[in-house]
Parts: C-alpha cells; sequence; structure tokens
C-alpha cells in the first residue's frame, strides 16, 4: 500500500452500502471494512481500539439497526446500534484527533406532511422508533462537535447484495403461485443504488480529508433523482427485469393505499429530499433512479448468468 494514500475505517462491512463502498473505492484510498466478527461497536473500548489500528483519515459509519417494523418492539436494541454506537464513535475519534466522520441517516427522520423536497434545515418529526433512533444517532454526531464530519441522509436503497426491495420483488413476480401482486401507491420518495450513495460518499470524504469543504457538523441528504411511489418502482422492476431476462413472464401489480397494508411502524407519505446542497458542495449530480436500478439489473443479470 503506497504510505500517500488516504485511510478509510467502514463500519458495517456486510451492509449494502459498505459492500459498494469497498467495491467502489477510488485509487487513492485504502479501507478497513469492519464488521460485528472484528468489532463490537457497542463496546467503547472496541471501538476505541478498532480506531486506533487503523488510525483512519475518514471513519465511515455504515451500521444499522434497519428492521423498521422490528425496532417497534426492539426499542432498546434499535437505539444502542442507531445512537450508543454512534456516541462510541465519536468519543474514540475525540480521543484520538484527526479523523473525519460521515455517519449515514435516513429520510425516516420525517413525518411526510411536507409536500416538497426535504432540505436539511427542514423540521425532523419521525413516525416510527426506527426513524427515532436514527435521529438520535444524528444528534450524537453534531453534539460530539467533532472538527470535521458531517451526516448524510438517504432514502430506500437497494443493491444486488443482501435483502431490499428490488430482489423481493423479484421474488415474488416470479412465484408460479403467484398469479398478481399489491404494492402501496401513496407512499412518495426516492429509490436510491447502493452504488451511487458510495459514489457520493467517497466525494465528500475526499473533499472532508482534503479541507476543501466546511468542516463542521453539517446534515446532507443524497438519493438517487426522480420521484416515486412503491408501485411505481415496482412496475419498473418489472419492466426492467422482463427486458433482461431476469423474469420470465409479467404479472398484474395492483395499486393500494397504505391503509390496505397495515404494518406495526408508521412511514412518512412523503419523504422526498433536496439534493441540491449536496450537488453544490461536492461538485456531485444525482442520476434519475430509473437509470440506476436499470445498471443494478445488469449487474445482477450477469451474476445470475455466472452462476447457473
Amino acid at each position: 500500500m503506497s504510505a500517500d494514500k488516504r485511510r478509510a475505517l467502514v463500519f458495517g462491512k456486510n451492509g449494502q452500502l459498505a459492500r459498494e463502498l469497498v467495491r467502489t473505492l477510488p485509487a487513492e484510498w485504502s479501507v478497513s471494512a469492519l464488521g460485528r466478527n472484528e468489532v463490537n461497536l457497542l463496546d467503547q473500548a472496541s471501538v476505541a481500539d478498532a480506531i486506533a489500528s487503523v488510525r483512519p483519515d475518514l471513519v465511515i459509519n455504515a451500521a444499522a439497526y434497519t428492521a423498521v417494523d422490528q425496532a417497534e418492539s426492539q426499542e432498546a436494541e434499535a437505539y444502542e446500534l442507531n445512537q450508543k454506537s454512534i456516541e462510541h464513535i465519536a468519543a474514540s475519534l475525540q480521543e484520538q484527533p484527526g479523523g473525519a466522520l460521515i455517519h449515514v441517516s435516513t429520510d425516516f427522520v420525517f413525518d411526510g406532511k411536507q409536500s416538497r423536497p426535504y432540505t436539511a434545515a427542514d423540521q425532523t418529526n419521525p413516525m416510527s422508533v426506527y426513524g427515532a433512533s436514527k435521529l438520535a444517532g444524528e444528534r450524537a454526531v453534531l453534539e460530539a462537535g467533532l472538527p470535521s464530519s458531517l451526516i448524510m441522509r438517504t432514502s430506500w436503497v437497494y443493491s444486488s447484495f443482501g435483502q431490499n426491495f428490488v430482489k423481493t420483488m423479484l421474488r415474488l413476480m416470479a412465484d408460479p403461485a403467484r398469479n398478481e401482486l399489491n404494492v402501496i401507491y401513496d407512499q412518495i420518495g426516492t429509490p436510491t443504488w447502493a452504488r451511487s450513495l458510495a459514489e457520493a460518499v467517497w466525494a465528500a470524504g475526499l473533499c472532508l480529508v482534503d479541507g476543501r469543504c466546511a468542516s463542521n457538523p453539517a446534515i446532507f441528504h443524497w438519493s438517487d433523482a426522480g420521484v416515486a411511489s412503491w408501485y411505481d418502482f415496482a412496475i419498473a422492476i418489472q419492466e426492467l427485469a422482463f427486458e433482461r431476462g431476469l423474469l420470465d413472464r409479467k404479472i398484474p401489480v395492483n395499486p393500494i393505499p397504505q391503509s390496505d397494508y397495515p404494518l406495526p411502524a408508521a412511514r412518512p407519505a412523503f419523504s422526498v429530499m433536496d439534493k441540491s446542497a449536496f450537488e453544490r458542495t461536492f461538485d456531485f449530480r444525482t442520476k434519475h433512479w430509473r437509470a440506476q436500478l436499470s445498471a443494478m439489473l445488469d449487474e445482477l443479470k450477469v451474476a445470475v448468468e455466472q452462476n447457473s
């Protein structure tokens, strides 16, 4: 490894974002990605040891409790990972100054009652335990007062890794016992490919580490471009997957209101975010979510063909 490479430490290595961060690693960076087997984020000493060992120029926290509905009955567990672990990371960086921090948060910190895209300055009002625990994690970053840190809120993340809405839709649509599918039409947001989120994180991280951007704790929004309901997203998934041979048939997809599909956790009805501040600050542009979905499905097709 070149001595002048910038060092990044990523927490949450088995998640969608962390995997894409490793895959999109810029040439000027080296990365250490740690999961629960390598570091206990709920233990201050374990976190401090990890940071001291890597001596990172940048810490990226991609670890989170993301089981939105399960969090309603596991509130303590959600707060432990979404708040306490952030406090441990921030405290460790205070003790070992020098590393910048990027913490990834969510559109679920909003209540969805707004009719225009949310900016970072808009009032938060989470509707769920998950959203409230993520907001608590944001506050932990802000209250730490680290000299170089930022929070990136994102939305509706999917990838070819792990479990997500795209892969769930593909599984259900391919089920020969299923002849139709009902999908919610009155929750509006923006799907985000984890690959594009990772590239945005690297753009922001380089700007922070090189001292070219404001380094006070700040909040930015990032997702892919455009607007969709879950129904719109499902329709696009089926169309694009069928074109690529990932599905061998199409089935009717029916729009339903969220009231017809009650879940333990409430979701914001509208959580589109304004990305303009991020684009201006880091000179990094969004791409439309449908183009990003198309690219992800191309990747998934190659993976399926290689494994067949």
